[in-house]
């Protein structure tokens, strides 16, 4: 579709943004009068959301923040919708063996990826009360929920991509805003992915290293400079990951997935045997069927000192 076009659908859809704008503000003013209840916890509960659609990094910040806590000596539990997963009833304990249809990548990836426990629920606030309940621990991270006010929080974190930042302005389904650019005033902390703008805290993610997803091999960031690659990417936005292969001096012939694609063997069949690079997301889907040319990028995000100072000030 090219860009024209795709102008013209989302000026079509505008009534229905202008519902979806109206319906969100009367459901967020219900759960501010306390007409709809707010379920509270016992720990502290930190959400790491956003205000768009599409890939803005909050999965990394995520498992960043767990081992940030965890070197603190504290005890972070997760929990998650586990979008694209097929559970749906009560609450789903995820662990390394659990399978991604299920419970979806991220919640997989954030299992494989700390030491944390990760329970799956489309209720929030009951995935909260059963990780308290079966797990000790000294606080909950909700990956994305923002929205989710019946789920108490004691901390809002607002996740920005830097470069795409809020599209067009309009709301879905004639861009990607879930909630007003105003609602950014009310949260305590924004993170920037990838730039920098006042009042914001600037996150960059770290490419650290290469693992086979066959053998678990690892190998240094510029192992492949230089050489022809495949680039596999089903994520929010792949051009993020395809930008910084190509900034390692990777020969790059991208290919591009929906959003946490269900890969199938077939899927990642090429007609040479260069090497197959994707992101951590992508190769937890891909561990049943991965081959020796199959690699994943291991990145962590760096959330910088000052932030991490005051989000324990203000807990």
């Amino acid at each position: 579709m090219d860009l024209n076009n795709k102008r013209f659908i989302n000026y079509l859809l505008l009534p229905v943004s202008i519902v979806f704008y109206l319906l969100s503000n009367l459901r967020r003013l219900l759960y501010k009068i306390n007409l709809i209840p707010v379920q509270k916890f016992s720990v502290p509960v930190i959400v790491v959301g956003n205000i768009t659609v599409g890939g803005t990094g909050k999965t990394p910040i995520v498992i960043s923040l767990t081992k940030y806590f965890e070197r603190q000596g504290k005890k972070a539990g997760v929990v998650s919708r586990g979008y694209s997963g097929s559970h749906n009833l009560g609450s789903l304990f995820v662990d390394k063996n659990t399978d991604p249809s299920i419970s979806g990548d991220e919640p997989l990836l954030i299992s494989i990826e700390s030491n944390s426990p990760v329970v799956v629920n489309k209720n929030r606030a009951q995935a909260v009360k059963d990780l308290i309940n079966n797990y000790s621990v000294d606080l909950v991270i909700s990956d994305d929920g923002l929205q989710h006010y019946s789920m108490a929080r004691d901390v809002e974190i607002a996740v920005i991509d830097g470069r795409r930042r809020f599209g067009n302005g309009f709301f879905l389904p004639s861009g990607p805003l879930r909630e007003s650019i105003s609602r950014l005033k009310t949260v305590d902390f924004i993170i920037n992915n990838g730039a920098l703008n006042p009042g914001e805290f600037s996150c960059e993610l770290i490419a650290k290293e290469f693992v086979n997803i066959k053998t678990g091999e690892r190998v240094p960031v510029d192992f492949f400079q230089g050489k022809y690659c495949h680039g596999v990417a089903g994520i929010g936005y792949p051009q993020r990951f395809f930008d910084t292969l190509i900034d390692l001096n990777i020969k790059l012939e991208p290919h591009k997935f929906a959003d946490h694609f269900a890969y199938k063997e077939s899927d990642l069949e090429f007609d040479d045997n260069h090497p197959i690079l994707m992101t951590s997301k992508d190769c937890v889907k891909c561990r049943q069927f991965a081959n020796n040319q199959m690699w994943y990028l291991q990145v962590e995000a760096d959330l910088g000192a000052d932030f991490l100072n005051k989000l324990n000030a203000k807990l």
